[in-house]
């Protein structure tokens, strides 16, 4: 009986410090992304209506997607308006923030066509890392911004902290749109 004594002492210390964690911190990501096969799904649904929708079925809209743009090429600049309307409520559906596109000029084309170009915005600048982190850093002192990449780590002893965070930002209006994950507590 006298042997089994440590041994149980040994897992009850391994049980502890497996729930917790070297330093007790709690921490997320701050980033800007999108999912891709939710934007893919937005244009094909977009390329569906526009084909079939009674105003815009010969007009000969091309919809391209790249990496990151799509461009809309078109008969007139109405035309233009209402594929890019009916792209963003595909979007909006599909619960993509319409802040992932930053709308291009409208070129006129060959053929007496019109061109749009939308680039697709992911990720978060340096420069807005680093306002994230210093309106992180004045408003909840506890909460400490690390910029890691096109991220921003935000660490905190307890987890309320972190959700005073994320209310904080969620409050505040960026040109980006913000997502909060690996949420370790």
């Amino acid at each position: 009986m006298k042997h089994i004594e440590p041994l149980i002492a040994i897992l009850y210390q391994l049980f502890i410090k497996e729930r917790n964690p070297m330093a007790g911190d709690c921490s997320f990501d701050i980033v800007s992304q999108f999912d891709e096969q939710e934007l893919l799904n937005a244009i094909d649904q977009t390329r569906r209506e526009v084909h079939t929708r009674y105003d815009l079925k010969d007009t000969k809209t091309e919809i391209a997607h790249t990496k990151t743009s799509i461009t809309i090429l078109t008969d007139s600049s109405l035309t233009l308006k209402n594929v890019r309307d009916i792209l963003e409520s595909k979007a909006i559906r599909r619960s993509l923030s319409l802040k992932i596109f930053k709308l291009g000029k409208e070129e006129n084309a060959s053929g007496g066509k019109v061109r749009q170009v939308i680039e697709l915005q992911q990720g978060i600048t340096q420069e807005l890392a680093k306002e994230i982190g210093k309106y992180i850093r004045d408003n909840i002192p506890k909460a400490r911004p690390q910029v890691q990449g096109d991220a921003v780590r935000v660490m905190a002893k307890s987890r309320d902290d972190l959700q005073s965070v994320i209310a904080l930002l969620k409050q505040k209006d960026y040109p980006v749109a913000l997502q909060f994950i690996n949420y370790r507590g």
